[in-house]
Order: structure tokens, then C-alpha cells, then sequence
């Protein structure tokens, strides 16, 4: 039993709530409030919180467990990694949580019952702040429960906090259905308080000793790593290494330009610390080792990767180069066409569902001064804006333009103009973005009481706006359904984004259909090849 969390603890409490979030993983990915196939809380808390365990795991490697490492640089570590790693707006509030915590705690002599309770107040504001329209029955009405069982105890005793803030969270948990009609439709409980009620019965374990948690090295990452893209630079060169650095703004000074001298794209940016502090290292080279022995001569390089080009699937788009003036976008997409689709536009395109540091890497990696970002996920915009503010603090200008679909970041990039101011083009993009109706066409994962009526396993849902408009039972009919009742409310452009598995001809029957039914309406269709759904509809 611990009186007081050490550094120690904070790393068997990653590990454990970590092998937590691991084994319930399934579990909290089913409960999605939609009967759509792409429900994943469970693995993007997975994902933020392998990247939080990896962080304490390369300082364990120089920084050894001798009960002498402060308490709080354990906690900043974490939070950190948690916010390079965060993926998905569950990721980015609990990195959220994780950085208010280190905050209240990294200065105080010691960390007992009120602290604990001090520290979960300072995470509640930390996870609201995150949120632009914050939500009760979320993830924060089960943080702000727990911070108030925690101050309600009123003791120094850590074991008796731990357990209250636990305990509670667990009762705000089930109420959550209460508090949120879509999830008491949906018959579920909030994925992300489920998860933060695992990480605080984890928090409980470590400082009880009830059970036995067995702190593990961090797992693999729950899906494939994302395809390495040739973002710039020559094709000579035939590796990309990667490496952070620990060392002084003089010896940095030397690398870039050994670097310089063996590749190109090179990139190398540091967190401000005094003196020096650490370094994002980026080359493209053909001699790994030199790059790497390079990175030893300077400091201290560690998270080091390299990628074989060759050995890649070819990107869908190449990330180009900024525009004159210095400006660049930055779009994230699913799918081989609509990656085509953004990189025509301009654009550089990552991966769905990216971490914060994805994003970042993609940012910095555009070389431009004022970048704009396209989210197009509901889901991905809180990694959007974390990766925004980081990019500020490397004196990058980014604004995040709030598309919730592909349709409507292609709306917005149509009308980007690098004549005008960069804010003067970012409100214009967003009003185009904010002009285009969207919808989408999938079938049910699950049976489900949706607004539109119950649905079951294989029904065809119409989604508009991220709400279930129409249930059917033919792909088709349900597709030109739903573009009918978007014109009645007026259009003078129907855009068609086919799915992956998508049937053959669905966008030039949908197309006939238009052109029978409103003459006047022009209509575009594209190849976009994203999964789940089989058809993407945008209407401006």
C-alpha cells in the first residue's frame, strides 16, 4: 500500500490501465451510440495510452527506477506522450486529463489524498477546455464525478481518494444513458467514461496493492502503422529516418548540416527547452547508419525509425509543396480516390484517424508558415486543434476549417485563393465547407433504435448531418432517396463519392436518377474508395 504516488507507481499505473484498456478494448469499441461499422473509443484510448507508456518506457532506458525520479517528471512524461499519441476526440480529452494532472502535481512535495483530489479537479477543467461544446453524460461528466467524490473525502489518505474518485466514476458511468438520450437510445454507456473508469480502478490497484498489476513493455500499435508517404524530396534517396534527439542548440547547429550533406528533406524541430532540450530529427538519406551515427555525435537519439520507400504501398498523393506565398492545407482522408481527389487540389493528404503527432509531422512537414487543416471526421477535430496548438508553439500559423465529411473538404478547397489574406481565405473555405449538405451510405453493424425507427444487422442507413435519416433495404433505392430529400431543399451540385465496396455502376445510376428527376442539377462522381461506406453525397 503507497502513502504518497511516486514515480514508480505513475509507471505501473500507465502499464496497468494500459493492459486494462487492452482487454476491454472490444468492448468499448461496441459501445458506438450509431449502428454504423466504424465505432473505435477502444482503440484510440488503446493507442493514446501505448504512446504515454512508451514516453515512460525510453526514459526508463537513461533515467533508472532508483526511487529517486521526481513524481512529477513522471507525470509530464506521460501526459506528453499521451498528447503526441492522442487519436480521436476520446484520445485528445484523456491527454487532456492526463496534462492537468501532471500540472497540479509536478510541484507539490508530495502526492496523498488531497493532492490526488486537487489534481482530478485540475484534469476536469483541463477535459472541459479541450471540448468547444462540451457534453454531459461524456467522458467529462465521469471526470468532473470523480473529482467531486475525491474533494468530498476530504483526507490525506491516498488510499481512501483513490477509491472514492473510482467508485464514483463508476455510478456516473451508468448514468450517463440519463443524461445523454442518444446513448439511452442506443442502450449503452459512455465509451470514454468507460475507459477513464478503467484507468482510475487501474489507479486503485497500483495504490492499494489489492491485485498484482504486472507493468508490461508497450504493446504493438492495435492496427497497421500508416503508409509511409514520400512527402518531399528526391527519389535518389531511398530511406526516411526519424529519430528523437536530446541535445544543445549548438550541437543541432552542427547536424543540420552534416544531415544536409547526405540527404534532403531534412527537418529538424525542438521543444524550446533551455539550452537545447529535445529534437524532432526528419532526413531522407541512402546511408541509414551515417544519419543515425550522426544523431549520436550531437546527443542522445532515441525512438529512431527508418522506412524503406521500396518497400511501401505507393501513396495515394504525394504531400506537394506549399504555395507561394507559404501556404499550405493539410487534409486527413480514407481511400485511394479521395486521396487522389485532395492531392490534386493541392493538398497533403494523412491517413484516417491520426494521432496528434501524425498530424504535427504532416504540418511541419509541408514547410509552410500558415497551414490550414481539414479534419473531416467529427472525431478527428479535437486532434486537429491539439495538433494546431503545438504547431503555434514551433511558430507555425494553423487554422482548422471544421469539415465533418470529404465532400465538404472538397467544397472548401475549390474555393482556397492564395491571393487573398490567409484568415480572409480561411473563413471563405469554411463558409463553402459549411454550405455543402453531406450525407452517408452504409449498411447497420448492430440492431438499434435510431431517430428514423429501429434498424437491424444489414438494413441500408441514410445518414444527413451524422443523423439516420432513412432505413431501406436496398443500396440503390435508399441512395436516391436520400439525394431526393437533400435537393428538396435546394442544390445546384450533387457530389458522389463511391465506397470501396461500392457495386459496380451505383454512381451512374444515382446519376441517371438526378438528371431524370432535377434536370438542373449538376452532378459529379468520383471513385473515392473509402471503406464502410458505400456511398459519400454532398449537396452545395
Amino acid at each position: 500500500m503507497l502513502e504518497t504516488l511516486d514515480a514508480a507507481a505513475v509507471r505501473r499505473w500507465c502499464a496497468s490501465g494500459l493492459a486494462a484498456l487492452q482487454r476491454h478494448q472490444g468492448e468499448i469499441d461496441d459501445l458506438n451510440v450509431y449502428p454504423v461499422p466504424d465505432g473505435d473509443t477502444g482503440t484510440n484510448l488503446v493507442l493514446t495510452l501505448t504512446s504515454a507508456q512508451q514516453a515512460l518506457a525510453m526514459d526508463l532506458e537513461t533515467l533508472p527506477d532508483d526511487g529517486h525520479t521526481p513524481h512529477g517528471h513522471a507525470l509530464r512524461l506521460m501526459a506528453r506522450g499521451a498528447l503526441l499519441g492522442a487519436r480521436g476526440n476520446s484520445g485528445v480529452i484523456l491527454s487532456q486529463i492526463l496534462r492537468g494532472f501532471a500540472d497540479a502535481l509536478a510541484a507539490a512535495p508530495a502526492v496523498r489524498g488531497r493532492q490526488l483530489a486537487a489534481a482530478l479537479a485540475d484534469a476536469t477543467t483541463a477535459a472541459y477546455a479541450a471540448v468547444a461544446h462540451p457534453v454531459e453524460g461524456t467522458l467529462l461528466s465521469v471526470v468532473a464525478a470523480a473529482a467531486r467524490a475525491a474533494e468530498r473525502a476530504d483526507t490525506d489518505d491516498l488510499r481512501t481518494v483513490a477509491r472514492a474518485a473510482a467508485g464514483e466514476a463508476t455510478r456516473a458511468l451508468a448514468r450517463t444513458p440519463e443524461q445523454l438520450p442518444v446513448l439511452a437510445r442506443a442502450g449503452v454507456v459512455d465509451a470514454g467514461g468507460r475507459g477513464l473508469c478503467l484507468l482510475l480502478d487501474a489507479l486503485v490497484e497500483v495504490v492499494t496493492g489489492e491485485s498484482a498489476p504486472q507493468p508490461a513493455p508497450a504493446p504493438p500499435a492495435a492496427r497497421p502503422p500508416a503508409t509511409a508517404v514520400r512527402e518531399t524530396g528526391s527519389s535518389a534517396y531511398a530511406y526516411e529516418v526519424q529519430y528523437l534527439l536530446d541535445a544543445t542548440d549548438e550541437a543541432v547547429t552542427r547536424l543540420r548540416g552534416e544531415l544536409d550533406g547526405l540527404g534532403d528533406s531534412l527537418v529538424i524541430v525542438g521543444d524550446g527547452g533551455p539550452g537545447g532540450g529535445t529534437w524532432n530529427v526528419h532526413v531522407h538519406v541512402n546511408d541509414v547508419g551515417a544519419a543515425v551515427e550522426a544523431g549520436v555525435v550531437a546527443g542522445r537519439p532515441h525512438r529512431i525509425t527508418v522506412t524503406r520507400f521500396a518497400d511501401q504501398v505507393a501513396p495515394a498523393a504525394p504531400l506537394p509543396a506549399p504555395l507561394p506565398d507559404g501556404r499550405a492545407a493539410v487534409v486527413v482522408a480514407t481511400g485511394a480516390g479521395i486521396a487522389e481527389l485532395f492531392g490534386a487540389e493541392g493538398a497533403t493528404v494523412v491517413p484516417a484517424n491520426p494521432s496528434t503527432g501524425e498530424l504535427l509531422d504532416a504540418i511541419r512537414a509541408t514547410g509552410a508558415a500558415r497551414v490550414v487543416v481539414l479534419p473531416n471526421d467529427p472525431n478527428t477535430q479535437s486532434v486537429a486543434s491539439a495538433a494546431a496548438r503545438e504547431a503555434h508553439r514551433l511558430g507555425v500559423k494553423v487554422s482548422v476549417v471544421p469539415t465533418r465529411s470529404p465532400v465538404q473538404a472538397l467544397a472548401a478547397l475549390a474555393v482556397r485563393d492564395p491571393k487573398r489574406r490567409f484568415e480572409d481565405d480561411v473563413i471563405a473555405m469554411a463558409e463553402a465547407a459549411g454550405a455543402c449538405r453531406y450525407a452517408e451510405v452504409c449498411h447497420a453493424s448492430r440492431e438499434a433504435l435510431t431517430v428514423a425507427g429501429p434498424c437491424r444487422p444489414g438494413d441500408v442507413l441514410a445518414l444527413v448531418e451524422g443523423e439516420v435519416h432513412l432505413i431501406g433495404a436496398d443500396l440503390l433505392d435508399t441512395c436516391t432517396a436520400v439525394v431526393d430529400r437533400m435537393l428538396g431543399g435546394g442544390g445546384e451540385l450533387v457530389t458522389l463519392l463511391c465506397g470501396a465496396d461500392a457495386p459496380a455502376g451505383l454512381a451512374d445510376r444515382v446519376r441517371e436518377h438526378v438528371e431524370r428527376s432535377w434536370p438542373f442539377v449538376e452532378v459529379q462522381a468520383y471513385e473515392g474508395g473509402q471503406p464502410h461506406y458505400p456511398l459519400l453525397v454532398g449537396v452545395e
